[in-house]
This record gives structure tokens, sequence and C-alpha cells, in this order.
């Protein structure tokens, strides 16, 4: 036979205190338990409070005590300190360093799962596996997709354009314009969008290979920026955009600089720059010409999820993307602003 249980002392507080405390409550649970206290003091019987609150008799017993004991103070819940950290802050730099260098552990990249493995196991570190995700994120570390970077780099090369990048630009005589070349095409660029878990999301596309170049330079001192529409490139195609710009740009320095990468039609010998003079970046660099980051910026406001049925839509819909980018002077010197 089940034990009966004591019944709460209604001596410890009034009835009208037990609802304003239990109106009061900061959680649940504290005003769960104040309620089958009332309900008991009320005659309801002790297991019919106990399926109420879907507690067992054990539980009910605790709360009766607690609040026999301590009154209302001993039912309210506590603020919690939480589980003390498993990771020390005095090896913060220690596993900073490790995570940022994996190869000291012998690791090409980490995932959370393989570094929780790496301290449990090597480090004798007893964490558990959310603990070692939330010190990542507050860290600030998060995981990425690695981008491509070419392994010919000339590290020396880039050194050696960068230091002249600074002297051209504390000249002021000197003008720096950016050049490059990017292809469009008609088909769209899908981009992750909200949807339902489990639904199927579709883009439609023509597979009619439409695509058109685009030529273009930029002035981030001003956020100049100047751009024609070709079908492909090469060194008869470059000779008209630079007859172009040397015809429809008013430059207001003495010299003007030109930096491009280094495609053969750029470096033809039969090339009439005009008033503009070629500086040609180091190999596999083009994190060195910020109109990259322009390239990108509108490929991802006008042709993510475009799609063009002819070539006429595409040029049409080409002609409103470099407009736009024309327009946008100001923030073009933000988004291709220099590092001095």
């Amino acid at each position: 036979m089940a034990k009966p249980l004591v019944m709460p002392n209604a001596e410890n507080c009034s009835m009208s205190e037990l609802d304003v405390a239990s109106g009061a409550a900061a959680t649940l649970r504290s005003h769960n338990r104040l309620m089958a206290i009332r309900a008991l003091v009320l005659g309801i019987s002790h297991d019919q409070v106990a399926v109420l609150f879907q507690v067992s008799r054990r539980t009910l017993s605790n709360w009766i005590n607690r609040f026999n004991a301590q009154g209302i103070d001993g039912l309210i819940e506590r603020p919690r300190l939480g589980r003390p950290r498993s990771i020390k802050d005095e090896r913060k730099d220690e596993l900073k360093e490790l995570v940022e260098n994996p190869e000291l552990a012998g690791q090409t990249h980490w995932t959370a799962k393989k570094f929780h493995g790496y301290l449990r196991h090597e480090l004798n570190q007893e964490v558990g596996y959310s603990p070692v995700v939330r010190w990542l994120h507050e860290n600030n570390f998060t995981l990425k997709a690695p981008r491509s970077w070419p392994e010919r780099q000339d590290q020396e090369k880039r050194e050696a354009f960068l230091e002249r990048l600074r002297g051209y630009l504390e000249d002021p005589d000197i003008e720096i314009w950016y050049l490059d070349e990017t292809g469009i095409e008609g088909d769209p660029r899908p981009r992750r969008r909200w949807a339902q878990k489990g639904e199927a999301i579709r883009q439609p596309y023509m597979g009619a290979h439409l695509r058109m170049n685009v030529t273009g330079m930029i002035l981030p001192r001003l956020g100049d920026f100047y751009a024609l529409e070709f079908t492909h490139s090469d060194t008869e195609i470059f000779q008209v955009f630079l007859d172009n710009a040397n015809k429809d740009l008013k430059l207001e320095r003495k010299r003007n600089l030109i930096i491009c990468d280094n495609a053969t039609w750029h470096k033809a010998k039969k090339l009439d720059w005009g008033r503009f003079e070629p500086v040609f970046l180091p190999p596999y660099s083009p994190d060195l010409n910020p109109i990259e980051r322009l390239w990108l910026l509108i490929k991802a406001e006008w042709f993510s999820d475009f799609i063009a049925k002819d070539y006429e839509k595409l040029v049409e819909r080409i002609d409103k993307a470099l407009l736009w980018a024309i327009d946008r002077k100001q923030q073009n010197t933000i988004t291709c602003s220099i590092a001095k």
C-alpha cells in the first residue's frame, strides 16, 4: 500500500498569497507547484492533483515538504547557473591556434565532430560535443566553404606589385583604373531560398548557351564605371573598347593607368592604348583586381534566377545591369575600395 501523503500546512500562507505568487511566477514549473498546493488546500485529493499536473506521488510529496518547510519560497524555481564550462579559458589561445592550424594535429581540416574527438582522445579533455560547438561559435569560428586559390601564385611578384601600387596611389598626377572582362549567360544562377522541408524547388533553364561578354573598368577613387558589351573577347574587340574609352571618358590627371590581368589580348604589341598606360597584375592574382567584386555584385543583383529566351532579352538585361552599376558611383567607391 502506498504511503499516505502529508497535507500542506495551510498556516504557511493565505490563499490570496498563493494566488498572487502563482500569477507572478517566472516559470511554468514554479506556477504548477504553487497551483498544486492550492488545489490540495482546497480539498482535491493527492492522486487527482498528481494526475492534473502530470507528476508522480513522490514529486508531489517533495513539493509539499518544501512548502511546509519554507513556505512559498520553497516552491519558487531559482536561476540555474548551468553546467560549468568544460573548456578552460586558460587554454583558449592554445586551442584557437589548433583550430586555425589543423596541421599541428596532423589534420587537413576540422569539423566540430573531429575537433571534439581530438580533445577527448588526444588531449584527454572531458568535454561534451555541445560545449565544443558553443566554444567554437563564441570564439568567432564558423563553417565556411574554402575558395579555390591558385597554387602557382608568386608571392614575391605580388608584394612587388603592391609596393608599386602604393607608390601610384601617393602620386596626385596618377589615376588608377582597373579593367577586366566577364561573361554573362542567359540561363539562371540559382540561389538558395527558404522553402518547406521536403518541398522540391526547381529553377527552369533554356540550355541554349546564350552568352555575352562585358569588358569594363572601374575608377575606385570616384566610383566611375565604364563598360561595353561584346559577343567575345580578342585583340580586335579589346582595341574597340580602348578606342571608345579614350573617346568617351574625361580624364582629369596627367597619367591614367589601366591595371589588368595577363590575357593574351591585353598584351598584344599592336594595341594602341591611347591616353592609357597598361599595368599588369601578377599572374594568378584576380583578388588584387577590385572590379571582380563589382562583377560578383552585378551578377548577384541582376542575373540570379534570371532566364533569357533569346539574345535580345539577355542584352536588354545586361543594359539595365550596367546602367545600374554606372549610377551607383558612391557605392562603387566602397565596393571597389583599395587598401593602401
